[in-house]
C-alpha cells in the first residue's frame, strides 16, 4: 500500500488558482499581447481552469489559448519502455512576438518545460515566455528552469511523487504527495 498525504485540499486549491489568475492580470493587463498555452496532458487541466477564471470570472475579453504536445520534443522519448501516445496540438494562433504564458501542473526536473519551449518554436518566436506551475518541486531540478508563478512549493525527496487530481467537471479537487511513485495503468 502506498501512503499519500494531501498537500492542497479543494478550498485552498480554488484560492490558489484565483491568486495565480490575479497575478497574471497584474503582469499582463488586458492580455492583448499575451497567450496562454497548456502543456499536454496534465498542464492543460490547469490551463483550462486559469483560462476559465480569467475570461469568465475576471472578464478578460480576449485571451488566445492553446494546447501544446511535447511528446517528440522530450530528450527521453527514445528510451521509453511503453509505446508513445502523442496528444493533439491545438494551437490556433502563432506565438510570434507574443508574451507566452506556459502552463504545467508540476515543475520537477525542468525537462518537460525544456521540451515545451522547443515545441513552441514551431509556432513562431515569442517575445517572452513565462511559466505557471501549480506545484514547484524546487530541489529536484536537472535544468536551470524556474517558474514565474507558483501555486505551492513542495520540498520532497527524489523518489516522492506529486499527483494533481481534478474533479470530473474539471474543477480542482486535491494535490497528493506520495512517498514513492505509483505505477498507473494506461
Amino acid at each position: 500500500m502506498v501512503s499519500d498525504r494531501v498537500i492542497l485540499e479543494e478550498p485552498r486549491f480554488v484560492l490558489t488558482l484565483k491568486r495565480l489568475s490575479h497575478q497574471l492580470i497584474e503582469d499582463h493587463g488586458d492580455f492583448s499581447e499575451s497567450c496562454l498555452v497548456g502543456i499536454q496532458p496534465r498542464g492543460v487541466c490547469l490551463a483550462n481552469r486559469l483560462h476559465h477564471i480569467l475570461t469568465k470570472e475576471l472578464k478578460v475579453k480576449s485571451l488566445p489559448y492553446g494546447k501544446l504536445d511535447i511528446t517528440f520534443h522530450r530528450d527521453d522519448f527514445r528510451t521509453r519502455h511503453k509505446p508513445l501516445a502523442a496528444h493533439e496540438n491545438e494551437m490556433p494562433f502563432l506565438v510570434e512576438d507574443k508574451r507566452v504564458i506556459l502552463v504545467d501542473d508540476v515543475l520537477y526536473t525542468g525537462r518537460s518545460i525544456q521540451a515545451a519551449m522547443s515545441a513552441l518554436t514551431h509556432y513562431g518566436r515569442p517575445r517572452e515566455v513565462t511559466l505557471v506551475a501549480l506545484i514547484d518541486r524546487r530541489f529536484n531540478r536537472h535544468l536551470p528552469i524556474q517558474a514565474n508563478y507558483v501555486g505551492l512549493r513542495v520540498d520532497a525527496l527524489d523518489e516522492a511523487y506529486v499527483q494533481v487530481e481534478w474533479n470530473p467537471d474539471g474543477s480542482p479537487h486535491q494535490v497528493l504527495l506520495f512517498a514513492h511513485k505509483i505505477e498507473k495503468e494506461d
